[in-house]
């Protein structure tokens, strides 16, 4: 813990990281999400992915930050388009219920193709479904 924090305090991004991981996990520390969405935040910042990710979570769900559905997807958008596929269904899931973000199907189907292609299960379905309805929607109004 004392080399990590050494190296985080020179700012080095991957020590910043780890930081956020033991914090949250409670690994060599006490566990404290505040504590740990402060490290994933730095390095968000400067781009990781991952970081990224785990703080549209914390987001998501109120977990050491303030519940907040819209910045959720900032940092799942951020992590999404760096082809993170855990993002790219879970922002899938909040423009398919217009949460976070307005609701938009064409948006949700994008998200969910992204992320099926990389062979997540969960989008698999749901793109799938998505399709499925545009398709009827489609036959019906003709």
């Amino acid at each position: 813990m004392k080399w990590f924090r050494l190296a985080a305090g020179q700012r080095y991004a991957a020590a910043q990281y780890f930081l956020g991981l033991m914090y949250y996990h409670g690994q060599g520390v006490h566990q404290d999400y505040a504590e740990a969405a402060k490290w994933y935040h730095k390095v968000a910042e400067l781009g990781l992915a991952k970081a990224q990710y785990n703080l549209g979570f914390m987001y998501n769900i109120g977990q050491g930050v303030p519940q907040d559905h819209a910045e959720a997807a900032k940092w799942w958008h951020k992590a999404a388009e760096q082809g993170i596929a855990k993002a790219q269904h879970n922002l899938g899931v909040f423009y398919a219920e217009g949460q976070g973000v307005l609701q938009d199907h064409a948006e949700a189907a994008k998200w969910y193709r992204k992320a099926a292609v990389q062979g997540h299960a969960d989008a698999q379905w749901l793109f799938s479904r998505i399709f499925m309805l545009t398709r009827a929607s489609r036959m019906n109004s003709k």
